[in-house]
């Protein structure tokens, strides 16, 4: 195929009103899809609801330490499901506190713990003329989103193919208004790359100038494999910086919330003794316990780590043939082209495309007046300011394998008249 770059002006003028017809068809189809979000499928839901049958009126709610799950206490969460979440992420349930549905709210409340009241005996960051944090974009939108909550002025640090850029890391972090680092650290949102066994060894041995930065290790898709002979790895965080005397650097997120059922699942925070006891200290305030029927309900249906990768083996069948469908179609639409990039990812929720500088928010606005709804460019960057307007977020799991088609073919022509339009100077 001919690279768009290299045709002639009069061959993409043809090109264009070739295009624009194809592309009156498509808005005549009336489609309305919303992918804007990486939301498990109906499919994936209902695959789960057996998980609504584990109690009823007669269940025993003790959980296997005897403690009656429909009352009060066990600020840390049962220990069973501290044990299912800690194996999980690979380390000890005493380093685990199980809290409610979902881990964005565990990492918004660290924010705003470390805001009002300091961390581990800091000075409150509130009181500080500066706060900063490191955002490794293209990145997650919601942990960009709570740090402009807060008010923390955000520094972009470009992901490589393995990570984050760790030379301007290292460099960051010597200044102390620096005060943690977004991370998705496997599969990651919306790359779809892990981070690589360097990249982890050099973020646990960072030497930030702030005693009380933080490394935040959103660790969501780390049993989210596509296949079963091609998985990434990663290396455990927590034994990382410990070992490197740095035990309190890092604290890690984790739920079940696209493991069991979307918003209604148990989320963690990982972390060491010191950290654990600094969240603890607002917790008692905060809450009297956390929903333990929930947490008893999610060990009597998966039991153990074998039984969550069984079900994720479950969840990778319905969501492989829709990353391989769109995959597909990219290559076979774009490929030689010049117009695009995109990641091939083994595991996670999305793939990641890079347009043609210039051209992401042209190309999703073609898509939502065609009636699909994608991610907003820029999202992916911190106050959503892509500084090439190029990456665009592709969330696979939500549509129906038919559905998902006509959005991948939408999705291809609306990226080839953009392209061609950018290419005649028009936008």
């Amino acid at each position: 195929m001919t690279a768009y770059k290299d045709l002639t002006r009069e061959e993409l003028l043809g090109l264009k009103k070739e295009l624009e017809l194809q592309y009156e068809d498509a808005k005549g189809k009336g489609l309305k899809l919303d992918m804007s979000r990486g939301k498990p499928s109906e499919e994936q839901l209902d695959m789960t609801m057996p998980m609504m049958d584990i109690f009823n009126s007669h269940s025993d709610m003790r959980d296997d330490h005897g403690v009656d799950t429909r009352n009060y206490g066990n600020l840390e969460g049962i220990w069973s499901a501290r044990k299912l979440l800690g194996d999980m992420l690979g380390v000890a349930p005493e380093k685990v506190i199980v809290f409610g549905t979902a881990s964005l709210s565990v990492m918004y409340d660290s924010i705003s713990r470390s805001m009002t009241h300091g961390v581990m005996g800091s000075t409150p960051w509130c009181k500080l003329d500066k706060v900063k944090f490191l955002c490794p974009a293209p990145g997650y939108d919601r942990h960009f989103s709570i740090t402009e909550h807060f008010g923390i002025e955000m520094i972009t640090i470009p992901m490589t193919e393995e990570g984050p850029d760790m030379d301007l890391v290292e460099e960051y972090v010597k200044d102390p208004a620096v005060k943690g680092i977004w991370c998705v650290p496997m599969y990651t949102n919306p790359l779809g790359i892990t981070y690589s066994e360097n990249v982890c060894r050099r973020m646990a041995d960072l030497n930030p100038a702030a005693e009380d930065f933080r490394i935040y290790w959103d660790n969501a898709y780390c049993v989210h494999h596509l296949y079963d002979d091609r998985q990434d790895t990663l290396p455990e965080m927590l034994s990382m910086c410990e070992a490197n005397g740095k035990k309190d650097m890092v604290l890690e997120f984790a739920s079940t919330s696209k493991i069991s059922f979307a918003g209604a699942g148990i989320s963690c925070i990982a972390a060491s003794e010191g950290n654990l006891e600094w969240v603890k200290k607002s917790m008692t305030i905060q809450i009297i316990s956390h929903d333990k029927i929930n947490q008893l309900r999610h060990v009597r249906y998966f039991k153990d780590l074998d039984g969550i990768k069984a079900h994720m083996r479950k969840h990778a069948a319905i969501m492989r043939p829709k990353f391989e469908m769109v995959l597909e179609t990219l290559e076979r639409e774009l490929g030689g082209l010049g117009i695009g990039t995109w990641t091939k990812p083994l595991g996670g929720y999305f793939i990641s495309f890079d347009a043609m500088d210039g051209c992401a928010k042209a190309i999703v606005n073609k898509c939502k007046e065609a009636g699909v709804v994608l991610t907003g460019a820029g999202a992916t960057f911190p106050y959503k300011k892509d500084p090439h307007d190029k990456n665009i977020r592709i969330a696979p799991s939500y549509p129906t394998m038919d559905e998902l088609k006509m959005t991948a073919e939408l999705f291809v022509l609306c990226v080839k008249l953009v392209s061609v339009e950018r290419l005649l100077g028009e936008i």
